[in-house]
Formats: structure tokens, C-alpha cells, sequence
């Protein structure tokens, strides 16, 4: 949602409008613990807010950044914020690629969910399969 361009568009977790929806987590580690987010936190490993949440959130959360959000705390603890925000962005330029290149109209909400649990790597090879198949139907 962050890539839309409607009313509905999400501006980040920190967004005056995520803080006011009532994140569990922000809540919790920015409004009650005044930490950047439970990477931080001393009890991540132990809480369970965040057992509870993440459980739900691998089977039924329409939210994808959810159903990876201990894979991302993991990797932050492992490589530090500053890796995973370059990280991010890597996976920011491939999606706006693939939404240049490759994009009918239709399926920007598939490309954005691709972009958010699939690795880098993988984002990168299917990048260029679908290159290679456009310039073959081009030919």
C-alpha cells in the first residue's frame, strides 16, 4: 500500500495514521517502551504479544510485512538496522523495476507482496526471466 497512490496509501509504520490505527507493536515499543521498534526491546525473544501476533499473522494476516517480521528482527539483531535498511531499498528499486518493465496494469498488488517475502535473490532472477521472456515476445 505504501506504492499507491489512493486514499488508502500506507506511509510506514511510524506514520501519524499507522501510530492512531493502533499497531500492537508500535504501540508497544514506540508509544509504552520509547524504543525504535522490539529489535530493541529486551524481551522480543520472550514476549508474548509479539508470540501471539506472529503465529496469527504467518496464517492469517493480510498484512505480509507481518509474516515476516521476525525473519526481519532476526536479520536486524544479526547485521544492525543500517544493513537492513539497505536491504529495503534494494528491494524498493527491484519493485519499482518491475512495475516500469513488467507491469500490465493489473498486477502491482502481486508485484508489491512479491517485494515484500520473497529474497532478494529470488526477486532479482524472476526480474530477469520476465525480461527475457518480454524481449522474446517483442522479437
Amino acid at each position: 500500500m505504501y506504492h499507491t497512490q489512493t486514499e488508502s496509501k500506507c506511509d510506514g509504520c511510524k506514520s501519524p495514521a499507522r501510530k492512531a490505527v493502533g499497531c500492537p507493536f508500535i504501540t508497544c515499543a514506540v508509544k509504552k517502551r520509547r524504543i525504535e521498534f522490539c529489535w530493541q526491546c529486551t524481551e522480543n525473544g520472550v514476549c508474548e504479544r509479539w508470540k501471539k501476533h506472529r503465529e496469527a499473522g504467518k496464517q492469517r494476516d493480510s498484512f505480509k510485512c507481518y509474516q515476516k517480521l521476525e525473519v526481519d528482527i532476526s536479520f536486524i539483531l544479526k547485521h544492525g538496522v543500517v544493513e537492513f535498511e539497505k536491504q529495503q531499498k534494494i528491494r524498493e528499486h527491484l519493485l519499482k523495476e518491475m512495475l516500469r518493465e513488467i507491469n500490465d496494469g493489473r498486477s502491482k498488488s502481486c508485484y508489491c507482496v512479491a517485494a515484500t517475502v520473497l529474497e532478494i535473490s529470488e526477486l532479482q532472477d524472476i526480474l530477469t526471466k520476465a525480461r527475457e521472456q518480454y524481449k522474446k515476445h517483442e522479437s
